[in-house]
């Protein structure tokens, strides 16, 4: 595609960026058969080559944002799955997150929208305040068929029952069992440790049992991805990890950074990216990069222990978008749960959103039920007795739309090689030891 920035846009190292993004599309449409947008709605304006051409001609002219390119921008999911098609290599997750970035700069929301955003960025990454807001819910349940459409999805979402924070996600050492083969920090997260704290207490289980030492560090905490993809400045967020990480690994070593959100986990993996131009933290910021992995690659590394018992599950595996388009890990996950005993099902259309993506659920509830409800009744078809996916998002949204328990892979894998039996799961006829 050709572009005609000046010298002085070029100047900016994220037009720059976007500029070579941009020469890369060579307008084939291959992105337009997997976006999920262009799927269900048909308009070349939701499909990546349609958002692509928006963007170019905003940045090119270097204009504020108009409502047209607000409202198709706005309802991209950012799922990536072009970025898997695409035969050119085109960088849309760095191009759409500049665009938005722009759009924030440049246009003035609705009151409402406005503040639904900001209340977003200022409660989901802290625990503390999203959980007093998940209290807050159910004290306000009778008033919310009065409410907005949007704050009404956002109040389905929330558990009927808020579990208690995990003493194991503080700030400490868990010692490995055996011989200790690894070191690594595990990422605790923001909504996850409210939402599903049990998540972080099967991953650690599962690592020290494979030889990890398991580090909590102080001062780690959100990703930021959720107020990047807001199109604000999320910098203070990660760059408040990267100095956590970055003295762990500097007094002691960390062999990896292990990461159970595949949405944080894609954020974080950007590192490098995000800090290319910071003179104090560039290094450092793709060092972090570097070392981030997702739960399941490093187990996949070191390799599964026999289970000790045989579940004789059926697991439909949901591949988040996140880990399947935005890190590229498809097969680890399925080789692990089929590692473990369980019998894993292929979802139909596996590579389409189930319209979580972040806070998209909440910002664009419509399209997002009608995704969730696509996938749901892709997964029900393949008759599982649980479905496993590796975000918390993704199962939150997917809960919504059925009675089949919906669970971490890490809550899997611990529960197969000597964990205890996830909660809500039932114990199926065929379980025995090994």
């Amino acid at each position: 595609m050709q572009t005609r920035f000046t010298e002085a846009q070029l100047a900016d190292p994220d037009t720059a960026s976007s500029a070579g993004i941009l020469r890369a599309c060579v307008h084939c449409g291959f992105c337009t058969a997997t976006c999920p947008t262009y799927v269900l709605l048909g308009d070349e304006l939701d499909s990546p080559r349609g958002r692509i051409y928006l963007i170019k001609d905003m940045l090119e002219n270097d204009r504020p944002a108009t409502e047209k390119v607000v409202k198709h921008i706005d309802r991209c999911l950012s799922c990536l799955a072009c970025m898997t098609t695409c035969p050119s290599g085109v960088n849309y997750m760095h191009l759409v997150d500049h665009a938005r970035q722009h759009i924030e700069r440049t246009y003035r929301r609705p009151w409402q929208d406005r503040a639904m955003r900001r209340m977003l960025e200022m409660v989901l990454p802290k625990p503390g305040r999203f959980r007093a807001m998940l209290l807050a819910r159910r004290l306000g349940q009778p008033l919310i068929p009065l409410m907005p459409a949007k704050l009404r999805a956002m109040a389905s979402m929330a558990p009927s029952r808020l579990p208690r924070a995990s003493r194991m996600d503080r700030p400490r050492r868990h010692r490995a069992e055996g011989t200790r083969i690894r070191r690594v920090a595990l990422m605790i997260g923001c909504a996850q440790r409210v939402l599903a704290p049990q998540i972080n207490e099967a991953t650690i289980r599962l690592l020290t049992r494979h030889g990890c030492e398991v580090v909590v560090s102080r001062g780690a905490g959100c990703c930021g991805a959720l107020t990047h993809h807001l199109g604000r400045d999320a910098h203070d967020l990660a760059r408040a990890n990267i100095l956590a990480w970055s003295e762990e690994l500097e007094q002691r070593g960390l062999d990896a950074i292990v990461i159970n959100a595949s949405g944080c986990g894609t954020t974080v993996k950007d590192y490098g990216h995000m800090f290319r131009t910071d003179p104090e933290l560039a290094d450092k910021a793709r060092t972090i990069s570097a070392l981030a992995r997702d739960i399941t690659e490093v187990i996949g590394e070191i390799g599964l222990q026999r289970p000790s018992i045989v579940t004789g599950q059926r697991v439909a595996y949901h591949s988040a978008c996140s880990l399947q388009h935005g890190q590229r890990v498809q097969a680890e996950p399925r080789k692990l749960l089929a590692a473990a005993g369980f019998e894993v099902a292929e979802v139909p259309e596996g590579h389409l959103c189930c319209g979580s993506a972040g806070t998209y659920n909440l910002l664009q509830p419509e399209i997002a039920g009608q995704l969730r409800d696509r996938k749901v009744a892709n997964i029900e078809r393949t008759r599982p007795d649980v479905i496993a996916a590796g975000n918390i998002g993704c199962m939150t949204q997917i809960a919504t739309g059925t009675g089949i328990p919906v669970l971490h892979t890490v809550e899997l894998l611990d529960w197969a090689t000597g964990g205890p039996r996830p909660p809500g799961l039932v114990a199926n006829a065929l379980q025995a030891a090994v």
